[in-house]
């Protein structure tokens, strides 16, 4: 008889991210494991924030595909190595190898032998990645002048002038999504050239060291620092989050944008200009930034202090084939 593992039995980093529902435990359970005694709060309180939500939302998911496949936890290297092998024949490798990750933490978490890291998953995993390939599909940057085409179709209602701040400040800070809306009005210092961005905490700094972005006062019409005083002062914010939601009726809601809304956003105002929505995605103004200005010449270590990338290795995967052409080795001596 199998049962839903119970709350004490949680085991570190994972207090919340594998809730009941998601993890199934056969007849394996030992007595030592259901004989466990409840965590004191203050460690399932801090267990509980080592991972960020966004992390918990994807281990829950995926370690909920497993269990609907028929995957137990406690698993056997074999049954995981099938389960990766049905999986290639619809999913992509990236999907395959996150679900994999999901399934090893879980196993780890929980005290018991990892079995991803036998050798017939190992080498099947490999199996799909020679055979599918492991090339991703990348979001289309959104760069420079197509930014400006975008923009001059934007009208000017509440969320046209919300907009226009939010595909300005994206693109100048090389934001991801999360970082977009996660600013609030506390995180803006106003200098003499034009604003400071306090970055609390992002995707690779999840225990909020902190880093500052500068926006500088632009030299045309879309000048980021005047296009975010617009936003706030049309809006009326003077604290909380920055980037809101907007009704049907133009009502500004006192809640912050989501992530899927960014997306939205940018795929709603490429299209109105004319372009492929499919292609574009919330990192398009990331990429947008980091090739328009590589385009230009600027150095890597200035793009990497605006992207906050830790080296160039990781840099140059927002830089897009745009900058193919730039100081192109063939065009030198052809």
């Amino acid at each position: 008889m199998s049962e839903l593992l119970p709350d004490c039995q949680r085991a570190i980093n994972c207090t919340k991210a594998f809730p009941a529902a998601a993890i199934h435990v056969g007849d394996a359970a030992s007595p030592r494991e259901s004989a466990a005694k409840p965590l004191p709060e203050p460690l399932r309180h801090f267990l509980s924030h080592s991972l960020s939500p966004n992390s918990k939302r994807a281990y829950t998911a995926d370690l909920a595909h497993f269990r609907a496949c028929g995957g137990h936890i406690p698993s056997t290297p074999e049954a995981v190595a099938t389960y990766l092998a049905a999986m290639a024949e619809t999913h992509a490798v990236a999907t395959i190898q996150r679900r994999l990750a999901a399934i090893s933490k879980a196993h780890r978490a929980l005290g018991h032998d990892d079995p991803t890291k036998a050798e017939i998953v190992a080498a099947t995993i490999r199996g799909i990645r020679r055979t599918k390939g492991v090339a991703q599909r990348e979001a289309q940057a959104l760069q420079r002048g197509d930014l400006f085409m975008v923009l001059e179709r934007i009208g000017n209602r509440s969320i046209d002038v919300r907009d226009k701040a939010l595909l300005l400040v994206g693109f100048a800070a090389a934001f991801r999504r999360s970082e977009l809306i996660g600013l609030g009005c506390d995180d803006v210092e106003h200098v003499r050239q034009g604003i400071v961005l306090h970055l609390r905490r992002s995707k690779t700094d999840q225990i909020g060291e902190g880093r500052k972005i500068a926006i500088p006062f632009g030299r045309t019409r879309w000048c980021p620092v005047r296009r975010l005083s617009d936003w706030l002062a049309h809006a009326g914010i003077e604290e909380g989050p920055i980037f809101r939601s907007i009704d049907r009726h133009g009502r500004i809601a006192p809640d912050r944008l989501s992530g899927e809304a960014v997306s939205a956003i940018i795929k709603k105002r490429v299209e109105a200009a004319g372009f492929d929505p499919e292609a574009f995605s919330g990192h398009s103004l990331r990429a947008g930034l980091a090739t328009s200005a590589a385009m230009v010449g600027a150095s890597m270590w200035k793009i990497r202090q605006q992207t906050g990338h830790a080296s160039d290795a990781m840099l140059i995967r927002y830089i897009r084939d745009g900058d193919m052409f730039t100081d192109n080795a063939a065009g030198a001596i052809l």
